[in-house]
């Protein structure tokens, strides 16, 4: 009897120890997260391919499965996460910054991915510019008014516009996601005549004939600015330090990787997703000064400026640290 009333007071103590140290006892034994396509996605494709977080996981006395979605939308993959069917998205900064406002705070990035030029094209040869768009024209973007492309979009219709119409452009877009937008591009028909698109897309449309650049992001953000970063909910990064923990030394250890290592982050890469380019067409890409792949963000509060003029967001971060967890603070982020 005393054994048994010792074994309930132990009981009893470890059940309050969960009640007030929750993230000590409520470790998930699967993660789940979403990626999208193209090189903006490196960064995770490598910690995917290498099961880094799975390794981190372990170091740290927990045994992780890790469960990979790859969605063709940010709106579809923050459906998935308000709806609880992911943990974290890997998507658009912009798409983070929405759910942060929308919730109160609530939905934060973990780190940031990966900062690449994306290119606006056409097959359209009376385009030049943006101000040549009419209404006989579409834009596939992955998301309308909300995506990543969307955003810049903005910026650069203000930027030549004027502060009224930097949503001028917004009505020329259309939802698809970039394989299925590049396919339209390309094939000569249908309504879809031009593509806010991402790496290695868009160098792959520019080879072909008639089809030409008329907008660089890098050039509207003054430099290499983030375009995606991995995000989740406070309430699953507060109850799991460990997992979350390992999650973002993962995203450090690919990164690192891929600066020491292009070519094997490419072919990780080509394993991974098949697409029809080459190694060393990848590797190129890679080599690009304007190709990033670091865990600091940058352009955070541009974006968030133009989705707060535009009414994407009704909230705006007074620092990019608002929009991150503590893990990022220490880096040097905008």
């Amino acid at each position: 009897m005393p054994q048994l009333a010792l074994n309930a007071a132990h009981i009893g103590v470890w059940i309050l120890a969960c009640a007030f140290s929750l993230p000590l006892c409520a470790e998930v034994s699967e993660l789940r997260i979403s990626k999208q396509y193209g090189l903006p996605y490196l960064n995770v494709v490598i910690v995917e391919q290498q099961q880094l977080i799975e390794k981190h996981a372990k170091a740290r006395g927990v045994d992780l499965k890790v469960r990979w979605v790859t969605l063709g939308s940010g709106g579809t993959s923050t459906d998935s996460l308000l709806a609880g069917n992911i943990d974290f998205v890997t998507s658009g900064m912009s798409n983070m910054l929405l759910l942060w406002s929308r919730t109160g705070g609530q939905v934060k990035a973990l780190s940031a991915v990966a900062a690449v030029p994306l290119i606006l094209v056409t097959r359209s040869p009376n385009i030049k510019t943006i101000a040549d768009f009419t209404d006989k024209d579409k834009i596939a973007v992955p998301t309308v008014k909300v995506s990543m492309q969307s955003t810049i979009l903005g910026i650069a219709a203000e930027k030549l516009f004027g502060e009224k119409d930097r949503k001028k452009l917004d009505a020329f877009t259309v939802a698809m996601s970039h394989p299925d937008a590049t396919i339209a591009l390309l094939s000569g028909g249908g309504e879809v005549n031009s593509h806010f698109s991402a790496p290695p897309y868009q160098y792959l449309a520019l080879k072909a004939p008639g089809v030409h650049a008329v907008l660089n992001s890098t050039d509207v953000m003054g430099g290499p600015a983030t375009i995606t970063v991995i995000f989740g909910a406070v309430k699953f990064h507060d109850s799991n330090p460990k997992t979350i923990a390992a999650l973002y030394a993962a995203l450090g250890e690919a990164a690192e990787f891929i600066v020491k290592d292009k070519r094997a982050a490419a072919e990780l890469y080509l394993k991974a997703t098949k697409e029809k380019i080459s190694v060393d067409e990848l590797v190129s890409m890679l080599d690009l000064p304007t190709f990033v792949f670091a865990q600091a963000p940058n352009g955070t509060l541009k974006y968030a400026e133009q989705m707060f003029k535009t009414g994407v967001i009704k909230t705006r971060p007074t620092s990019w640290k608002d929009a991150f967890f503590p893990e990022s603070h220490l880096l040097p982020g905008s």
